[in-house]
């Protein structure tokens, strides 16, 4: 069964960092781009960051540049994003999602799977 399973989310202060994890099947990892989004309730599934496949090219949101990290372990078919700094604004449910091809994308319409997410809140 082809999946993608985050962790890492939780509670954490202002200024503080969290890094969430997508592991995902073989099948579902290799070739492809990874990306994460985000959704706060009552808005929009946001892009977050996004990393091409096999690695070493990136693409971040404005809002997060800087802050936040993207990474891949090819070996461990695990997606990483290392967030510092956290904002109250950073607050969502963070999904990460398979590409259907290997360069990077911001757009959610060129992934094909997602993960069931996990959250993140920032208490201020």
């Amino acid at each position: 069964q082809v999946q993608l399973v985050e962790s890492g989310g939780g509670l954490v202060q202002a200024g503080g960092s969290l890094r969430l994890s997508c592991a995902a099947s073989g099948r579902t990892f290799s070739g492809r781009a990874m990306g994460w989004f985000r959704q706060a309730p009552g808005k929009e599934r946001e892009f977050v960051a996004t990393i091409n496949w096999p690695g070493g090219n990136t693409y971040y949101a404005s809002s997060v540049k800087g802050r936040f990290t993207i990474s891949r372990d090819n070996a461990k078919n695990t997606v990483y994003l290392q967030m510092n700094s956290l904002k109250p604004e950073d607050t969502a449910v963070y999904y990460c999602a398979a590409a259907y091809g290997s360069s990077w994308s911001p757009r959610p319409r060129d992934y094909d799977l997602w993960g069931q997410g996990t959250q993140v809140t920032v208490s201020s």
